[in-house]
């Protein structure tokens, strides 16, 4: 699997000319509001290295995402197993994006991607999503794209120190029937 296509964007596997935009939207306090802290160029290097091996392994994962017209690297979506230290198991979906690329529906749009190539390529029966507490804009995301919120589901992140976004929300899609 290299690539996935919508009308507007294209999700494909990582290049060299990304890791610059890529370091400088997270080393961005607003793109990294609901995170601990901003990331290092290293850490950011280090993610691209993880995600590229991810769809190298399984031929699908956390993809590049670009703007089809222009060729402009905007961020990341995809789809990706669940850890093993995390309180559900399953395969996620998530995207973060620049901030010159907010407000014009890609995270929707790519994210409907994502779901369409898992229920209908990897046939998951399920997929869900989660976002720290007070994520307006990725709950949003989540809730066009037909997910629904699990409140029972909601936990304190394993991975993220005591804080202001260790609580997070969980949502959930099925599967389509039929």
């Amino acid at each position: 699997m290299g690539e996935l296509r919508t009308q507007r964007l294209l999700l494909r596997h990582w290049r060299d000319s990304d890791l610059d935009p890529w370091a400088e939207m997270n080393a961005d306090p607003q793109v990294r509001e609901f995170f601990p802290n901003v990331e290092t160029r290293e850490k950011s290097t280090a993610a691209v290295a993880l995600f590229q091996a991810g769809l190298e392994e399984r031929g699908w994962g956390w993809w590049a995402v670009e703007v089809a017209a222009t060729g402009e690297f905007i961020g990341f979506t995809g789809l990706n197993p669940i850890g093993a230290n995390m309180p559900f198991t399953g395969v996620e979906t998530g995207w973060r994006l620049r901030r010159t690329a907010w407000g014009h529906g890609y995270a929707s749009e790519a994210a409907r991607a994502c779901l369409a190539y898992g229920f209908g390529t990897l046939a998951l029966p399920e997929i869900v999503a989660f976002t720290a507490v007070g994520n307006q804009r990725s709950e949003a995301v989540m809730r066009r794209i037909g997910m629904t919120r699990d409140p029972d589901g909601d936990f304190d992140h394993p991975n993220i120190p005591d804080g202001p976004v260790r609580r997070h929300v969980l949502y959930r899609i099925a599967a389509p029937a039929g």
